[in-house]
């Protein structure tokens, strides 16, 4: 089968529909609702990233979605970014809505006085952004209006710019290595239109370059695609069809913390200028959902699974048993559901598969006497007879070596 023909099978818009994952409603253009299935997904997602972010010395921050419209100005957004923003009146006032977070970052980086015993500092945040894309370009997930970065913001000194931004690399690797992702790495250079001093640039890729190098990325120079206040790296996962998704990147900036004023005491008493460093590893969590959406082709592995077992009672005589076996499951942090309908057991299983649910448990009154229940797995079929326990074993396993 060819690979557009393959594309089109597990297109995310057309896998959301029916999987009730996500759905995109006129009274909002470009801006997707999430339902209560793709909440599933989308939680897994925060909660894997948290607890990743905690483990590598991150603190995590939430900024306000609306800022006043000389914060943008000062940040070059107005100047670089206008037609991509949207704004609102507040008491007289312009504000803008953010399409960035590192605005915030910066305010709350400056919200006290810094030593540099305190850096690196590492902000984190889930932060919700909007940018106004053409209505042809919208596509789903993949290109949105409004959608969450995994951003964070690191606020550094200098000799520890190296250090740090291969840690990031190795947290990006540890990311997409989990779902299964190969990935390129593009070091992307000055664009025409930039901020600062050419020097300072020149600087800046060169320190990009050597981390590379050293740890012994390969990758490609992308002439002319940095960002207007710096050199950046970018991430492009491979999926299963071998198609190329640009997702995580990590930006080099000397600009901000000099529009901004950064500063930091250093151990001579003095003030210095700490250099930041932005970065993405999902890109957007809506975005990666749809990759992972395709690149799964809505088969989840069972940790993402929206419903991860299916209770199957073959007539109304096991509705109870199978009641009691979900609440049981569901102590266990197992999200089960029991199909109730009146409809024979065949038509029961064929729709799980369609939902692509991985494991059904079928419930007949032998399972019901003997507190056993007999399980089919997505793909492998019926594999036997087995007790409560050793199923919820079997998931937990299964979860905790994803």
């Amino acid at each position: 089968m060819s690979n557009h023909s393959e594309a089109e099978k597990i297109n995310h818009r057309k896998l959301g529909q029916e999987l009730e994952l996500f759905t995109s409603i006129e009274e909002a253009p470009g801006m997707p609702f999430i339902l209560p299935n793709g909440m599933v997904i989308r939680n897994e997602l925060e909660h894997f990233w948290r607890k990743k972010h905690q483990l590598a010395g991150y603190q995590e921050i939430k900024t306000p979605i609306m800022m006043k419209q000389e914060l943008w100005e000062q940040s070059g957004h107005w100047e670089h970014y206008h037609e991509n923003m949207y704004f609102s009146n507040v008491d007289e006032q312009k504000y803008a809505i953010k399409p960035m977070n590192c605005p915030g970052a910066i305010l709350i980086y400056n919200s006290k006085r810094r030593s540099y015993r305190e850096l690196p500092i590492r902000f984190a945040e889930l932060g919700l952004v909007h940018r106004h894309e053409l209505s042809g370009s919208l596509n789903g997930l993949l290109r949105v209006r409004s959608f969450t970065q995994d951003d964070a913001h690191l606020f550094v000194r200098v000799d520890q710019i190296e250090s740090e931004i291969e840690k990031v690399l190795k947290l990006i690797d540890e990311f997409y290595s989990h779902f299964g992702f190969d990935y390129r790495v593009e070091l992307s250079t000055r664009p025409e239109e930039y901020m600062g001093s050419e020097e300072v640039w020149d600087q800046a890729e060169l320190a990009l370059k050597s981390v590379l190098s050293n740890s012994e990325v390969n990758f490609n120079i992308n002439p002319g695609d940095g960002a207007f206040y710096g050199p950046k790296i970018d991430f492009h996962i491979l999926d299963s069809l071998g198609r190329s998704w640009q997702c995580g990147t990590v930006q080099l900036d000397f600009q901000m913390p000099e529009k901004f004023n950064c500063t930091f005491v250093g151990e001579d008493n003095k003030l210095h200028r700490p250099v930041m460093v932005h970065r993405a590893i999902f890109g957007s969590v809506e975005r990666f959902m749809a990759i992972l959406i395709e690149h799964y082709a809505g088969e989840f592995p069972l940790w993402l699974a929206p419903v991860q077992a299916k209770i199957l009672p073959i007539s109304d005589a096991q509705i109870e048993y199978a009641n009691e076996v979900k609440s049981q499951m569901e102590l266990a942090g197992l999200r089960v559901e029991v199909d109730y309908r009146v409809e024979k057991i065949g038509f029961k299983i064929r729709e799980a598969e369609k939902l692509k649910i991985p494991n059904m448990l079928i419930i007949g009154q032998k399972e019901v006497e003997n507190q056993s229940l007999a399980l089919r797995k997505r793909k492998a079929g019926d594999l036997g007879v087995v007790k409560i326990h050793e199923v919820m074993e079997q998931f937990n396993k299964e979860i905790n070596n994803r």
